[in-house]
C-alpha cells in the first residue's frame, strides 16, 4: 500500500494546531522532526517539547487530495509561518526488515541477550530476552539503556524485588526477571509504555512475576534495586520520590544522565541519605551506581 506524505515546517506554537488540523483532514498519522539542528534534551515532566522550527509531517491514504490539503492548510493558518511545504507518494516498506538492518542481538556481562524476534541466541551460561521495537523508547541500543543493562547483567538478582521507574518499553524490568529477580515493578506516566511492557513481558513469559503503574497508581514500597532510566531534570525534581523507593542496603541505578549533569544528579541523591559511587560514561551519557546506606 502507498501513502500521501505531507510535511512542513513551523515554529514550536502552530505545530500543536497544524497537527491537531492534519487530523481533521484525515490523516493516520502526524509525527513531528527537527527543521533544523536543535538538540532537546530535557522536557519538563509531563511535557511534550518541540522545536523551535519544526517540521510537521502528515500520513494520507491515496485517495486524499495533496493540493485540497494544502489548500486547506493555508486557509487555516493565514499569518502563520508555514514553509517549506512538500509532498510525495510513499511507497510502503517492509519495516520489520528495515529496522532487522539496525537491529542485532546484543551481549551484556556475558549473561544477557537481547535479541530481536528469530534472532534468538542459545548460549550456555547466558539468558535470553526476544524484544523487537515498538511502541515506547528501549531495545538495548541506546547508551543509557545499554548501561543499565550492564549493570542489571553483572550483579546477582536472585531473589530481588526491582522497581523499574519510568519503563519505557520494559526492557529493564523483563531483563530483570530474566536474569532471576522474584518480581518487577514498573512504573511510567505513558499508558503506552505499561502497554509495551505488558507484551514484552508476555513474549518473554515473566508475565506472573511483573506489576503495571501509571504514577498516581503507584503506592510507594521499598524495593532491593531501583533503576530509572529517564533524563537529569525529572531524576533531580523527583530525587526525594526516587530516593525512598530503595530499601536500606538497597541499590539505585541512575541513567538517561548527559556527562556534564552527572554531579547535579549525584548530589541530589547524596543529599537523600544515598552514596553515590562514581559516574560510569558510554558516549556522552552516563550511569550513576548508588547505595542507601541510611
Amino acid at each position: 500500500m502507498a501513502w500521501h506524505q505531507i510535511s512542513v515546517v513551523t515554529n514550536e506554537s502552530t505545530a500543536p494546531e497544524l497537527s491537531d488540523f492534519f487530523s481533521e483532514l484525515g490523516a493516520v498519522s502526524v509525527t513531528y522532526s527537527d527543521a533544523e539542528d536543535e538538540p532537546v534534551y530535557e522536557p519538563a515532566i509531563d511535557q511534550t517539547k518541540i522545536w523551535s522550527n519544526t517540521k510537521v509531517t502528515a500520513l494520507f491514504e491515496l485517495d486524499a487530495d495533496p493540493d485540497v490539503v494544502q489548500t486547506l492548510v493555508f486557509n487555516q493558518f493565514i499569518g502563520q509561518p508555514l514553509h517549506a511545504w512538500h509532498s510525495e507518494v510513499l511507497q510502503d516498506q517492509a519495516w520489520e526488515r528495515a529496522w532487522m538492518e539496525h537491529f542485532h542481538p546484543m551481549k551484556f556481562a556475558d549473561k544477557l541477550w537481547i535479541c530481536p524476534t528469530g534472532q534468538e541466541q542459545d548460549e550456555p551460561g547466558t539468558v535470553c530476552m526476544t524484544l523487537d521495537p515498538g511502541l515506547a523508547f528501549g531495545t538495548g541500543t541506546h547508551p543509557t539503556t545499554a548501561l543499565c543493562l550492564e549493570w542489571l547483567a553483572g550483579h546477582d538478582l536472585k531473589d530481588k524485588v526491582v522497581i523499574d521507574y519510568g519503563c519505557g518499553s520494559g526492557i529493564l524490568a523483563v531483563a530483570a526477571l530474566l536474569l532471576g529477580a522474584r518480581h518487577a515493578h514498573a512504573v511510567d506516566i505513558d499508558p503506552q509504555a505499561l502497554t509495551a511492557s505488558q507484551y514484552n513481558a508476555e513474549k518473554n513469559q515473566v508475565q506472573d512475576r511483573i506489576s503495571y503503574y501509571l504514577p498516581e497508581q503507584f503506592s510507594p514500597i521499598t524495593a532491593d534495586i531501583v533503576v530509572a532510566n529517564i533524563l537529569a531534570k525529572p531524576l533531580i525534581e523527583l530525587s526525594a520520590s526516587i530516593a525512598a523507593l530503595v530499601r536500606p542496603g538497597g541499590q539505585l541505578i541512575l541513567s538517561g544522565i548527559l556527562n556534564e549533569q552527572a554531579n547535579s544528579v549525584a548530589e541530589a541523591y547524596r543529599g537523600k541519605g544515598l552514596a553515590v559511587a562514581e559516574a560510569i560514561s558510554q558516549e556522552d551519557w552516563c550511569r550513576l551506581d548508588a547505595e542507601n546506606v541510611v
